[in-house]
């Protein structure tokens, strides 16, 4: 073991912990972390918080060895226990997307580095409270935005970053998810929610940090009936349209669909693709085919996909005979994680200051490069709402001469200012 330690608490031990987190400490426990600029490090899972504690220690009886003392705090106050009474680094957040504000200022006050799921946070205004906790503080917030690793969209934006693919013009995403999730896996706390603030934002995220550019305008609908009532305030179905400015004076339009009411024997789990036009070619990704399709009698396409994203989370038997997990979706956990040793044990601690900022400067990842992610999440949770309220097909612009974030809703002749600064 490395005299060298990072200690993690997790918040929220649910689908993504057990597909992405778990994996990871896993990994790192068994095998540690290095890096040349920080050494050997382990990564120890040393604390989770969560509402009932029945997934946490359902966890704990199928942990490997070595890793089944993790404390457990429960309840409402199962955030301000954990970070009071366990010497933590950093605390991981993958709770429900509407509770992540609340847990994430809690650890921020702790003085503890944040690592939160997207969406981080459902408005502007809640991004400047968490960035200033952590500037005060002196600690990272960083936002899980994976589909950033996926070797696709790399790939893509290494073309546009090199001038191959010049000037996007209009982009269309869509990521569908299954029924099980509306319906089952998330069925405790869909009431009043919508897929586009749950997934939509991977490619807002995907959108902002390729082709970078002003967020200018956006509108959104959608369609209920399936998963709540007609009039009600869950939504089936997305489509939100962003318009970006960029710095030629040029405009280019997205459009971005979502649901979680794809029937459950669809033959991928999530179908999910993206085309964007440049000036000077088209580039089309379906994350879904990529060339695997699998059937096995008795089990596709309910209990197995015929269609697997390998990419993602894979479990493998190596060539060498040992069991792996990975893919971007851990990836993306680790990253995190060797960007904090590296700042706790990269260097003389005099110069830590300096490697926070630098770390900072990383807008991929960082609470405060998210500002036109979250602007586009705020204004699509205003719309929606105000749509189920019987105001529909609002428009919100940003940085207009009203505001930063305003809505402008057909036969009001005022506009209602979402957010007054600067976006």
């Amino acid at each position: 073991m490395s005299d060298k330690q990072l200690r993690g608490g997790m918040v929220g031990i649910g689908m993504i912990f057990d597909e992405t987190y778990r994996p990871f400490f896993e990994s790192a426990h068994q095998d540690g972390m290095f890096d040349r600029r920080f050494g050997d490090v382990d990564v120890q899972l040393a604390a989770v918080g969560s509402r009932t504690g029945k997934r946490a220690e359902a966890y704990r009886s199928v942990a490997p060895e070595g890793m089944k003392n993790f404390f457990s705090a429960t309840g409402e106050n199962a955030v301000q226990e954990m970070v009071a009474q366990q010497d933590l680094d950093f605390v991981c957040v993958a709770t429900p997307d509407d509770r992540h504000f609340e847990v994430a200022r809690e650890v921020l006050k702790a003085g503890k580095h944040l690592l939160v799921e997207k969406p981080s946070v459902l408005d502007l205004h809640q991004v400047d409270e968490l960035t200033k906790l952590a500037e005060e503080n002196n600690v990272l917030a960083k936002v899980v935005y994976h589909k950033l690793l996926d070797p696709d969209h790399k790939k893509m934006r290494t073309l546009v970053h090199d001038g191959v693919l010049q000037h996007v013009n209009t982009g269309y995403c869509t990521l569908l998810e299954p029924k099980l999730i509306s319906g089952s896996q998330f069925s405790e706390w869909i009431t009043g929610r919508n897929p586009g603030t749950y997934v939509a934002v991977h490619y807002i995220k995907l959108i902002d940090f390729s082709f970078g550019g002003k967020l200018k305008t956006i509108t959104a609908t959608g369609q209920r009936g399936l998963v709540g009532d007609k009039d009600g305030t869950t939504w089936d179905s997305v489509q939100q349209r962003l318009i970006y400015e960029y710095d030629d004076g040029r405009e280019a339009a997205f459009d971005i669909h979502t649901s979680w009411v794809t029937p459950d024997n669809f033959p991928g789990y999530v179908e999910q693709e993206v085309q964007f036009r440049f000036d000077n070619g088209v580039w089309n990704g379906h994350s879904r085919k990529r060339g695997v399709e699998l059937t096995v009698e008795g089990k596709t396409p309910i209990e197995m996909k015929q269609s697997i994203n390998n990419h993602y989370n894979g479990t493998f038997v190596e060539p060498w005979g040992t069991r792996s997990q990975r893919g971007y979706g851990i990836e993306v956990i680790e990253c995190f994680a060797r960007e904090l040793a590296y700042l706790k044990f990269g260097g003389d601690a005099n110069e830590e200051t300096n490697r926070l900022q630098e770390l900072r400067n990383l807008n991929y990842n960082d609470l405060s490069a998210d500002r036109q992610v979250v602007a586009a999440v705020h204004a699509l949770e205003v719309i929606l709402e105000r749509a189920a309220q019987g105001e529909p097909d609002g428009v919100v612009r940003v940085n207009d001469d009203n505001g930063g974030l305003v809505l402008y809703l057909p036969g009001k002749a005022d506009p209602e200012v979402l957010y007054a600064p600067e976006v």
